[in-house]
């Protein structure tokens, strides 16, 4: 077995498509509309399907707004730099919402992002 992808619901979706592809660096893998579930589903991703995991992008048509409730967590990106990662970002206009330094009781450099939709995406320094 292994890890194939994350499905987040999204409120817009070329919004969303636009921040994890022009912002976070991803690519558009596929993109596909569903008109009898009224949905569409485009995957996001740093590689190939077949070798990486992916974040699934699913809109439903006609949503504009979920909660995201208390048991979401986030998704974890690794970065060479943190800082300068979160400065890019920041000239992006990416919504920093932790600053770049230590994890609590640790020393790995941490910072968290929110995507549109809200969600939390942690930056880890990676060594």
């Amino acid at each position: 077995m292994r890890l194939l992808h994350t499905m987040l619901r999204v409120n817009n979706l070329d919004e969303s498509i636009k921040f994890y592809c022009d912002k976070l660096g991803m690519k558009l893998l596929r993109k596909h509309d569903f008109p009898g579930g009224e949905f569409t589903l485009a995957f996001v991703g740093y590689g190939d399907e077949k070798e990486t995991a992916v974040i699934e992008l699913t809109w439903n048509w006609g949503t504009s707004k979920y909660e995201i409730g208390s048991a979401y967590g986030h998704v974890a990106l690794g970065v060479d730099d943190i800082y300068k990662t979160c400065a890019d970002l920041k000239q992006k206009g990416v919504n920093v919402v932790r600053e770049p330094g230590p994890m609590k009781h640790g020393t790995t450099p941490i910072a968290f992002i929110e995507d549109p939709n809200g969600y939390k995406i942690e930056l880890i320094q990676q060594k």
